[in-house]
Formats: C-alpha cells, structure tokens, sequence
C-alpha cells in the first residue's frame, strides 16, 4: 500500500514540476526555516543541518529557502516542505492547519526564551521594566507572525497597559529581527522588539549600531521547534520522527562537527519537545486574532 502511495504522489510532483525523484523512491527531505534573518545567515545555517542531518542518518535531504514566514506555513501545510524550524506561534499555525504534524526537537534555550524591546538613544530612555513609556513612540515589530518579534512582546504590552496596536501612524513590521534593529537605528521608528538571541549575538558580534539599546525584557516563553510533517513519515517510515528527534538530541558540543550546528543556532543541545510546550501561544494566538 504504502509503494502505491509513493508512487501517485511521485507522479502528482511531477506534473507540477516540483520534484525529479524517480517513481517509487520517496525523494528528498525537504527542510525549511521561518525567514527570521538574512538570508545568507540562514542559508549557511540551514544547509549546514541539511548536510549533517544527510550524512548521519542516510537521506538525501536539502534546504529550501522561503521568502515570509506565510510561506513556510502554507509550504509545510501542502507537504512541499517535511521538516521546518518554526517559531512558536508559526509552529503552532502549521500544526493545526496539517493532521499529523509532530514537534520534534526544541534547543535548551527554547524552554525559557525571550523577546527585548529596543530603543533608539535619541529616545532619552533608559532600560526599566516598565513597558508604558514605550506607547507615545514609533514602534516596530518582527514580521506580523513572529512569536518572539510580535506576539510574545504584544501580549505584554497589553499585560502593562499599552495598546499594541495603538502606537503613533500605527505599528510597523520589519520583516525580521535583524531589520528590526537597522530600522530603529536609523530613526525610522524609536522603538521595536526582538529576538533575544538575534540582539545578543549581534551585540556580542559588534554589529549593533550605538544608536540602538536594550530597554526591557519580556518574561519567559516556549518558542523555535522543528516541526515534522506526515508525508515525510509516509515517505520515509514510521520512525523517522524519532530518529531524528535522537540525531538532534545526540548532537554534542565536544564533536566538532555537531558543534558547528549547535553554535549556529545559539545552543548548548536540542532537547525533545511535544505539542502540549506550545498552549500558552496557541491561546495567546488565538486571543489576539492571530490563530483561528
């Protein structure tokens, strides 16, 4: 039965031209990623796992960029991507909107993660935890869909009495983190929010414009997680979610390849994960209009 399947969905590929495997083989594991960086960032990170994840267990698998995070929803949801690292919130869209999709690994950073919200110097404002003053200013966020970038950040604003949709000509989107930062540099807004990990490997890195610091810091949440898609598991066997749930959480960071994947994505080991990580942001989601 499962040959027949293979093979129809082989052909049905075909004629749209998105996939060259041979009739009966279950082609490559496609893995994708929520465009939260530049893109040549992504490209180095993402085709470094695809090429590891290759060489370790045996499987033709490749990258494949998106251009918005929409993309990689809707991209995983028609199964022309099997494996994609998601945010929180996308991660949770993906998997509502695909029957069988299962998270499979987390980082250990991705148990207690967080959003800062930036200002620009020009501000005057020096950091607090108070969120309030942030209200009279231009404010930009991630991209629309980001967990770390827009969500998370939203949902706190509120918590503090902010409007999050109230700031002056209303809030902007960036794009991704990495914009986000360029964009209060520059003046064009005074104030946004971002990833903790994108601002503190930029810091570290010298990348980050004196113009631009760290006002506040939002409370911990679950967020990035690879996704799994079940026309992978048809393809590939009922165990692939877990072999490579135990390649990602048998990386270690005294093998210098596994430590070239683990530094790329800020963490000291990948851990397993489950749905049931990911409620608060479903529930926030949902409450902010942002999962139906």
């Amino acid at each position: 039965m499962r040959t027949k399947l293979h093979t129809v969905a082989a052909v049905l590929a075909g004629c749209s031209g998105t996939s060259t495997a041979a009739p009966g083989s279950p082609g490559p594991l496609r893995i994708g990623a929520i465009p939260d960086q530049d893109p040549e960032v992504l490209q180095r990170q993402f085709g470094t796992v695809a090429d590891s994840l290759a060489a370790a267990l045996g499987l033709d698998t490749g990258y494949r960029p998106v251009t918005d995070y929409a993309a990689a929803v809707s991209l995983f949801r028609t199964g022309d991507l099997d494996l994609v690292w998601f945010g929180g919130l996308t991660g949770v869209q993906a998997r509502l909107q695909t029957r069988g999709a299962v998270p499979i690994a987390q980082r250990d950073i991705d148990e207690e993660f967080h959003s800062v919200f930036v200002v620009n110097t020009a501000t005057g404002l020096a950091p607090a935890d108070d969120l309030r003053p942030l209200a009279g200013l231009r404010f930009t966020y991630g991209s629309e869909t980001s967990t770390s970038g827009r969500l998370m950040p939203a949902y706190h604003l509120r918590e503090a009495g902010v409007d999050p949709e109230g700031f002056p000509g209303g809030p902007g989107f960036s794009g991704s983190h990495d914009a986000t930062i360029a964009l209060v540099a520059s003046g064009t807004y005074q104030a946004g929010v971002l990833n903790e990990q994108v601002w503190r490997s930029r810091s570290e890195g010298g990348e980050v414009d004196p113009a631009v610091t760290a006002y506040a810091r939002t409370p911990a949440y679950h967020d990035y997680h690879w996704l799994l898609g079940p026309g992978a598991v048809e393809r590939f066997g009922d165990d692939l979610a877990g072999r490579l749930t135990g390649w990602f959480t048998g990386l270690s960071a005294d093998d210098p390849d596994d430590a070239e994947v683990l530094e790329l994505f800020g963490a000291g080991s990948f851990i397993p994960t489950e749905a049931a990580n990911y409620r608060q942001i479903e529930e926030i989601g949902r409450d902010l209009g942002l999962v139906s």
